[in-house]
């Protein structure tokens, strides 16, 4: 129980000095960093469910997300070509650069805080 109280712990701080690092700075929360990194690293697009997966958020969740990010212009959603039911996510230009700007942010809060309680 010990182990997992100091993982859970260290978890909060790790998460909370990203958010607020990434929020005052970048204007986009931990979450929303995570779908862009995964839409930067995966050519661009991919599925709504993956990225429900990758961001570990339940479905309605991304779904808001997703529309919070297609708000700011950061991503655009499309139909599947090969499945009318499924849902591409894609970065556009302007969250191609978002992610760019956050990304050595992110990096250097990591190692900061990963760095301060080894």
């Amino acid at each position: 129980m010990r182990q997992w109280h100091e993982l859970s712990a260290r978890h909060a701080a790790v998460f909370g000095a990203l958010e607020c690092q990434l929020q005052e700075r970048h204007g986009i929360g931990v979450n929303e960093f995570e779908a862009l990194e995964l839409l930067a690293t995966c050519d661009h697009k991919c599925r709504a469910a993956d990225l429900t997966e990758a961001v570990h958020l339940s479905q309605s969740a991304t779904s808001r997300l997703v529309a919070r990010l297609e708000r700011e212009g950061l991503v655009e959603r499309a139909m599947c070509e090969l499945d009318r039911r499924g849902i591409f996510v894609t970065l556009t230009e302007a969250g191609r650069q978002r992610y760019a700007q956050a990304k050595p942010t992110h990096r250097a809060v990591l190692e900061e805080t990963l760095r301060e309680t080894d």
